[in-house]
């Protein structure tokens, strides 16, 4: 049993784990960049941390004061092994976001929860594990012209796809033999994405930070990097900064730390996309007074 002894452990996965990044290597450069400025914020309140895979074997879990969720990027490709050992860790430490929380926002059904609340969310319909997908007939009922599916765990854009009538049986082809393990989820097409992208505001200890804008490049629809999109400064309006405190505040517990995506809906509204509260990319190194806030919000639960 490997005993690491600080206060604080952030995680991360494999891919991750190192200490430097090559001149080249812009992404791991930026993840590195935002956890030196948690950790030095973290430092200066008498925190000492350390990034952790965390599926690293022979971890003594109970030697953190608590262990903070940053960039467990491939939690959703191995969601057997991830559940398992968050099941044994939250009995061991302290976790941030709170263990029920992270369970919660594992599985994109919360977006019913909220809708519950009076949140104005992206209208959903789910298809259940084991069930049949009949997308054409599905885009009839919503009336949604186009639609995108995607899985109800997952992270960036796996298995999310564009339907129309014309490519719906062709999907279904796809997405129908996933369904007999995972549960996919249908949701109609906000035009405003391919024009103005998505909007994505942070939120630490109940209160915005800062915010950025994701575009999809020419052609695509997917605003992740990983696919070719693209990053910008925003300053959003109080309106987007009320919805997004008001989507945090209507989690039960209230989050730490997190991140409400939105896009104007085909209606001109603003409508919560997802709400990211297991692993959020924060963008520190856009406002790295983020960075102090979030360390002493972390302060404040150990």
């Amino acid at each position: 049993m490997s005993h690491i002894y600080a206060d604080v452990a952030l995680l991360t996965d494999h891919r991750y784990t190192a200490s430097t990044a090559a001149r080249e290597d812009w992404y791991l450069g930026n993840i590195l960049h935002d956890d030196e400025l948690l950790q030095e914020a973290l430092k200066k309140l008498g925190l000492i941390s350390v990034r952790i895979d965390w599926a690293s074997n022979n971890i003594d879990w109970s030697a953190f004061r608590c262990a903070v969720f940053r960039t467990t990027w491939d939690y959703y490709d191995r969601i057997s092994e991830f559940t398992t050992w968050l099941k044994r860790v939250e009995k061991q430490t302290l976790l941030c976001n709170d263990a029920s929380i992270i369970w919660w926002n594992l599985d994109k059904h919360y977006l019913s929860d909220i809708e519950s609340k009076g949140i104005p969310v992206v209208p959903s319909r789910f298809i259940e594990s084991g069930e049949t997908a009949n997308l054409s007939r599905l885009l009839d009922e919503t009336g949604w012209k186009e639609a995108i599916i995607k899985p109800c765990i997952s992270g960036s854009a796996r298995h999310t796809y564009r339907v129309n009538s014309e490519n719906a049986a062709a999907i279904q082809n796809i997405v129908q033999p996933l369904l007999s393990v995972e549960s996919f989820m249908l949701q109609p097409f906000m035009s405003d994405i391919r024009s103005s992208g998505e909007y994505t505001l942070m939120i630490i200890d109940g209160h915005f930070t800062h915010a950025v804008r994701k575009t999809p490049k020419a052609g695509d629809f997917r605003v992740q990097d990983d696919h070719g999109g693209a990053v910008h400064p925003c300053n959003p309006t109080e309106e987007q900064i009320a919805l997004a405190e008001r989507t945090m505040a209507a989690c039960d517990p209230a989050p730490v730390y997190g991140r409400v995506d939105m896009v104007r809906d085909n209606s001109g509204e603003w409508a919560v996309m997802e709400l990211e509260l297991i692993e959020p990319e924060l963008w520190l190194r856009e406002q790295p007074a983020a960075a102090e806030i979030m360390a002493r919000a972390i302060s404040k639960i150990i």
